[in-house]
């Protein structure tokens, strides 16, 4: 798959960090905790898919199924439990200390995990698509963080919205 490929699941899976952010960003928090959170959401992201694709190369061993069905199936998972979230709208918000961060950063990278179980598929040098994500998800976190300030909540749920129809479309094209 080409590059271009990558960088819009990087977008995609960046999406719910970015809009989750919007939210905290409402909370007018810190430059501080901005910078803090950016850095450990990148970081997440960098690894969950890597961590995810050493788990896929296992169970692709064991299970006669083609990396790209696979791939199909974790992208419109991914996508369909973005839109749900989004419709449900359940945003609780509240200072964040550290170990809520860490929380924060899970939560938002737990896709990229899931989209690591088929990296290899997705592109020939996985540690691209790792950088690549990261730093994708380390710059929407920030900007999300920083326009929470000014922009309507409603922004943040429509962003979701848009990352999980983008997965849907791009694991339709994995299976076709």
């Amino acid at each position: 798959m080409s590059f271009l490929i990558v960088i819009i699941i990087a977008v995609s899976l960046s999406m719910d960090a970015f809009s989750l952010s919007l939210a905290y960003g409402t909370l007018n928090i810190d430059k501080k905790q901005i910078y803090l959170l950016s850095t450990i959401v990148g970081i997440f992201h960098f690894f969950m898919p890597l961590i995810g694709m050493f788990i896929g190369s296992i169970i692709l061993d064991w299970l006669p199924v083609a990396p790209s069905t696979i791939v199909f199936l974790v992208l419109v998972f991914i996508g369909v439990q973005m839109i749900i979230e989004t419709l449900k709208n359940e945003r609780k918000l509240s200072v964040m200390n550290t170990l809520e961060l860490f929380l924060f950063s899970l939560a938002v990278s737990v896709d990229s995990f899931s989209v690591g179980i088929g990296l290899k598929t997705i592109y020939s040098v996985p540690i691209i698509c790792s950088i690549t994500f990261s730093l994708s998800a380390l710059l929407f976190t920030y900007l999300g963080l920083q326009l929470g300030k000014k922009i309507n909540e409603m922004i943040g749920s429509i962003s979701t919205l848009i990352g999980g129809i983008a997965l849907i479309i791009i694991g339709i094209f994995y299976i076709v």
